[in-house]
This record gives C-alpha cells, sequence and structure tokens, in this order.
C-alpha cells in the first residue's frame, strides 16, 4: 500500500461515496474532504442573494460576487463553514439539490472549487464528488467509481431526508436524481465520467461495509 495516499471516490449522486469516503479516512486515519458540499456551498450562496429565479442562474452576478466568499472546511467533522458561519444542514436541503448540478456546470464555478480543494492538501487524503479522479487529482494513488440503480439511489435518500425531517416524496427525489445523473454526465466542463484506471464498484445491492470491505481490499493488495 502507498504511504499518504490520495484516494479518489466518483460516482453518481447517492451511490454511497460520501459514507464509505468517510469510513475509509478512519480506516486509514486520513483526512476526508466532501468535494461536493463546496458546490453545494456555492449553490447556497446563489439561492440567498438572488442569483437563481425561475430556475435561471444569474451567471454574471455570480461570478461578480464569488471573491466575497470564504470556505472553512474541517475535515474532522466534515463541516463547511462559509464566511464564518456553519452551513453543513443548510446545504443538504432538497432546494439546494436541486440546483447544485446547474451551478456546479458552470466553469467559473468550477475553476474556483478546483483551488479550493487542491489547497486542502496534495497527499494523504480521501476526496469524494464527481471529477476528483480525472480532474482534481488525476494522478490519485486509488480510484474508485461508485454506480448503483437510480431506484436503490433514490430510496437512500427519501429514507435520510426523512430521518432528517424534510418533507418530500420518493418520486420527486428520484426525478432529481435522474436530472442530476443527465446534467452531470452531459456538461461541458468536467463531466461525471469515470477515470480509464478507476475501479467500479455497484453499490446497488452492497450495505456500506461490504463496500468498504471490498475497498480497503482493494487498497491494502496495491
Amino acid at each position: 500500500m502507498v504511504q499518504n495516499p490520495i484516494i479518489a471516490i466518483d460516482g453518481l449522486a447517492c451511490s454511497g461515496k460520501s459514507t464509505v469516503a468517510r469510513a475509509l479516512s478512519q480506516h486509514f486515519r486520513l483526512p476526508f474532504i466532501d468535494s461536493g458540499a463546496f458546490y453545494r456551498g456555492i449553490t447556497l450562496f446563489a439561492i440567498e442573494n438572488g442569483f437563481v429565479k425561475n430556475n435561471k442562474v444569474d451567471q454574471g452576478g455570480l461570478e461578480h460576487k464569488l471573491t466575497e466568499l470564504d470556505f472553512k472546511y474541517d475535515s474532522s467533522s466534515s463541516h463547511l463553514y462559509l464566511n464564518g458561519q456553519d452551513i453543513s444542514e443548510k446545504i443538504r436541503q432538497p432546494e439546494i439539490a436541486q440546483h447544485v448540478s446547474s451551478i456546479s456546470s458552470i466553469d467559473f464555478v468550477r475553476d474556483f472549487v478546483l483551488k479550493e480543494l487542491r489547497a486542502l492538501g496534495t497527499d494523504g487524503l480521501v476526496m469524494d464528488g464527481r471529477d476528483i479522479g480525472t480532474v482534481v487529482f488525476p494522478h490519485a494513488d486509488y480510484k474508485f467509481f461508485f454506480i448503483a440503480k437510480p431506484e436503490v439511489r433514490a430510496q437512500r435518500r427519501y429514507q435520510e431526508l426523512k430521518v432528517k425531517g424534510v418533507v418530500t416524496s420518493y418520486q420527486e427525489v428520484l426525478n432529481n436524481l435522474i436530472h442530476r445523473d443527465k446534467t452531470d454526465s452531459g456538461r461541458e466542463v468536467a463531466p461525471l465520467v469515470k477515470a480509464e484506471d478507476a475501479i467500479e464498484i455497484d453499490t446497488s445491492e452492497l450495505n456500506a461495509q461490504e463496500v468498504l470491505s471490498s475497498a480497503v481490499q482493494i487498497i491494502e493488495s496495491k
């Protein structure tokens, strides 16, 4: 096994990336970074500042204000702070999920987040997202790509939101995931694609512990 490795986990929304990434970081005692939190943070900022109206993004206004964003990420708790405020819970709301793919497809947003992520470290970390193994850390020591059936992912997300008291429906969650899959895979800038050297894991029929065990075995064997 490589010492102080960079472990990149990409894949579809709600395929188990963050859950397994956190578990891997604990297993190997490495910092965990949820890259998607940064895109959600910018989406929250855009919505709260009126840059998203009628499902359209005021890109000029958002770009002008982007320099005002000061992110701080606590890898031990996975909490994200924006301009001194903990936004970890706010960014998990359905409204954020509805618009995050549109915001994250904007080139200057991806450039901004790319710089933020790379500034967090260049070795000894676990990061999950959609372009970690292809763009953020193309030379990562270990790369995984998670997939799962849409219905399975929607059920996972629906149960997660239900526990948090968020009012929504399974169908609404499923429709949102299908839309995100299409947007993430079809965007011009850093689309969601599997890196050529990434190991694909279908988590549809596996629980988190089974996926973790499989990933650990692969990492420790190299």
